[in-house]
């Protein structure tokens, strides 16, 4: 049997994982992506997704607004500090708006589960921005008790809201690179995938190397790329995707990868894809190999 915190435990987590399942928030999220995805943002959408630093750039910009706000409660506990409190509630609202924009930008490139959890996320902080934005009104007209209540409140709904942008992040993997693992799927060494004419000028084609799918471009020159097959951003089957310009483009959300070696042109990956190593035998078999495997 049970304790009663075990079973409190087990209904918390329940509740969470069941956040993407609420399907009735569907209607909006359909909506709210159309109006994401249609901001006129150019290249600075990759910048938001964070295609130049190799990771999502919400989850660094999110600890400017964090850090002021607990800042800011560890100051109203502290006597004569209200003037620098107050001003830590300004910057966490303010710092708030960028952090929110490639959190969005991030969100509309989600699977659906993912983006239920997200609009979730996304209602616990705009709740904490509000609460925080009264809270430095109050603090401004001299009502310092109100003040500080609202900021207490923002920092439980800010709390909050950070615990589900985890939850998004680590249980539901929004954000994380789907290729890390294939290098410590594969062995070492060199691993034939098949005969050069099993590849047909110009088309993309899936093989399974073990328990990793690989795409395989074979160039009219004659070069053959290999990559591993499922996209790092949400795992879309690139052999399905549009190739050009030594490209391919993921068929799902349009991130794109170099063919030569799996450097991620376009967002919304921000991981490269792994590039195999290939070599082709006296008599046509190739083989390809994965620097760093094993």
């Amino acid at each position: 049997m049970k304790g009663a915190a075990a079973r409190a435990e087990d209904s918390f987590l329940k509740s969470l994982d069941s956040l993407g399942r609420l399907e009735r928030l569907d209607a909006v999220i359909s909506r709210v992506q159309q109006v994401v995805r249609g901001l006129p943002l150019g290249r600075y959408r990759d910048v938001l997704h964070g295609l130049q630093i190799g990771h999502p750039l919400h989850p660094a910009l999110v600890q400017i607004p964090m850090g002021a706000w607990f800042s800011a409660a560890v100051l109203d506990v502290v006597p004569g500090t209200g003037r620098s409190a107050r001003l830590l509630v300004g910057v966490g609202v303010l710092s708030a708006a960028p952090a929110a924009l490639a959190g969005w930008v991030d969100w509309a490139e989600q699977h659906e589960d993912q983006m239920r959890t997200g609009l979730v996320h996304a209602a616990s902080i705009a709740a904490a921005v509000g609460l925080y934005a009264r809270s430095w009104v109050h603090r401004g007209r001299g009502r310092m008790a109100l003040g500080k209540a609202f900021g207490f409140a923002g920092l439980c709904a800010a709390g909050s809201g950070a615990m589900l942008g985890g939850h998004l992040a680590f249980r539901q993997a929004a954000g994380a690179n789907k290729t890390q693992p294939v290098p410590h799927l594969l062995e070492e060494g060199w691993h034939p995938v098949g005969r050069v004419e099993d590849f047909p000028v110009g088309e993309a084609v899936r093989r399974e190397l073990g328990e990793v799918a690989l795409l395989v471009f074979r160039e009219p020159g004659g070069r053959i790329h290999v990559l591993a097959e499922r996209c790092s951003h949400l795992s879309g089957p690139l052999s399905g995707g549009e190739i050009a310009d030594g490209c391919v483009e993921c068929p799902w959300h349009g991130s794109v990868f170099r063919l030569s070696d799996g450097a991620n042109v376009r967002g919304p990956a921000t991981a490269p894809q792994p590039s195999f190593q290939v070599s082709v035998d006296a008599d046509g078999t190739v083989h390809v190999r994965l620097p760093g495997a094993g």
